[in-house]
């Protein structure tokens, strides 16, 4: 049994690391943030005090350092590098897993939060830290909120559930990896017990395509949707179809912004960045792990 600290457990990702392993028997959970709640011990930390962090560290007996912060600035950025150099110098700490739940982009089609994350690449690749990033393909929460338990954001990127309808990039027919939140902690919990890690680990719940999501959720829906095919060119131009559930969120970010980020992850998947090989998966490594399917989270619609 060893020590594990999660760093940024009140945010998505954090929250859902920490809800499970909490009840997880074979390891002790300890939450480093700036302020106090939830049951499990709490340990506020400065990341702007290094020595303090490695204190903190060694102090608590930390083997293994979970981030799930909220790495999208140069401030944010900041913290988690300041925690990668007070783990360096613990004598405790062995074992990072940077905050990185996506899918891994070339160097030249990085952008915004993805390359506020690079930081914290450069200073691991310098300490002698076993670090790892879970590969997740795309979090699939959003097409099953809020029929799902979840803390994912609900908005949709493609397929807007709710509304009945769906923006879909090129032909629709690129696979995508995609994963629910809790089956993706389900893997991180069984990483911890893996003697050793590869530098990325890649997990997902089921591969399908956009236009099978579209089939599935017409479905269990009872209707069929208004859907737009978005072509290359006009993704290129940082723009593609709006869908309903979009213009919920402009009042905290701008249309702009929701249509470049989107109009990006569509390229992703046309050039197949959102699916990655079977082999020496995550899901291979642990094959007694049931994960759920796109058609049992689709599902949860039927009747609604």
């Amino acid at each position: 049994m060893v020590t594990v600290a999660i760093a940024g457990a009140t945010g998505h990702v954090g929250k859902t690391i920490a809800e499970v392993l909490q009840d997880d028997p074979k390891h002790d959970l300890i939450i480093l943030r700036l302020g106090k709640t939830s049951a499990t011990p709490v340990i506020t930390v400065n990341y702007d005090d290094i020595d303090s962090l490695v204190d903190t560290l060694e102090r608590n007996g930390i083997h293994t350092i979970i981030s799930a912060i909220l790495v999208k600035d140069a401030e944010s950025s900041a913290s988690e590098v300041a925690l990668v150099r007070a783990a360096s110098r613990s004598s405790v700490t062995k074992r990072f897993i940077a905050s990185d739940y996506a899918t891994p982009i070339p160097e030249m089609k990085q952008f915004g939060r993805i390359l506020a994350r690079r930081a914290t690449a450069q200073e691991l690749h310098k300490t002698l830290l076993e670090w790892t990033t879970i590969r997740v393909g795309q979090f699939a929460d959003h097409l099953g909120i809020p029929h799902i338990k979840s803390y994912m954001n609900p908005v949709a990127i493609n397929v807007d559930v709710a509304n009945r309808a769906a923006a879909i990039p090129g032909s629709g027919n690129d696979l995508i990896a995609y994963t629910y939140s809790f089956d993706m902690v389900k893997f991180v919990v069984a990483a911890l017990d893996l003697p050793k890690w590869d530098r990325d680990l890649f997990c997902y719940s089921d591969k399908t395509t956009v236009n099978q999501i579209v089939e599935l959720a017409e479905e269990a829906r009872g209707s069929k949707f208004d859907v737009a095919y978005d072509s290359v060119e006009k993704l290129n131009r940082g723009e593609m179809t709006e869908l309903p559930s979009h213009t919920s969120v402009y009042s905290m970010i701008p249309k702009e912004t929701i249509q470049g980020n989107f109009s990006m992850y569509s390229l992703y998947a046309l050039n197949g960045l959102f699916d990655f090989p079977e082999e020496n998966t995550l899901n291979a490594k642990f094959p007694e792990i049931k994960t759920m399917t796109m058609a049992d989270m689709l599902g949860f619609w039927r009747g609604k």
